[in-house]
């Protein structure tokens, strides 16, 4: 099966779940094949997770869209993205928002990210390898942050990081499954979702796991 045709099912299958018409057209248009391994171009559009460096992971497809559509991100939104990766879920958010922010521990993984979202013309994004710290204090506050490693629980520091009335997305759980919760900054309090199973790498940093 060609990639193109590849993708198209790929896009019905998730449109069988996501309703949000603009995160289904970004993940249409966004080249996931040029975010994994060479030896993996084949499977960029399975629903499936794909290995990259340093021990960490592409998102499955469906992951990805549930994750941003529950982000509900709007052209004039800030966006952190915690764990930039392979840089795919980074690419989403560049084309759903007004400004976006992404951390990573591997600098390797950064610089790899970097160069692809570069080439591909991406310029509303700024990248900065945080090692142990969890987010990026200087362009707080976000309207919306994004996860992509599991916590043992939501990190007060991300709160803090988070506009009132913002969004927050994380897989919380152990080190090998998760649920991933919806936590939405309320005047009156935390109003938080949980939508259901799934299992990501461990976050790693102050306010998460320990390495090792």
């Amino acid at each position: 099966m060609d990639l193109e045709t590849a993708r198209l099912r790929l896009m019905h299958q998730l449109s069988r779940e996501i309703r949000d018409k603009k995160v289904l057209d970004v993940m249409t248009r966004v080249p996931r094949e040029l975010f994994v391994p060479s030896g993996s171009q084949h499977a960029a559009y399975e629903n499936i997770p794909l290995p990259i460096e340093m021990g960490q992971t592409i998102s499955q497809p469906f992951i990805v869209a549930l994750m941003t559509e529950a982000m509900q991100i709007t052209n004039k939104d800030k966006v952190l993205e915690v764990g930039t990766g392979s840089g795919y879920q980074t690419a989403i958010l560049c084309e759903l928002a007004n400004w976006v922010v992404t951390v990573e521990r591997h600098q390797r993984l950064l610089d790899k990210a970097k160069n692809v979202l570069t080439r591909l013309g991406y310029t509303n994004v700024e990248f900065h390898c945080t090692e142990k710290m969890l987010g990026w204090t200087e362009g707080a506050p976000y309207d919306a942050i994004i996860v992509t490693a599991g916590a043992p629980n939501v990190p007060q520091i991300l709160l803090d990081q988070l506009a009132a009335e913002g969004r927050l997305v994380i897989p919380v759980g152990s080190r090998f499954e998760q649920e991933l919760m919806k936590v939405v900054k309320r005047k009156e309090g935390l109003e938080t979702t949980n939508l259901g199973a799934c299992r990501f790498v461990p976050l790693i940093g102050e306010g998460a796991w320990d390495e090792g």
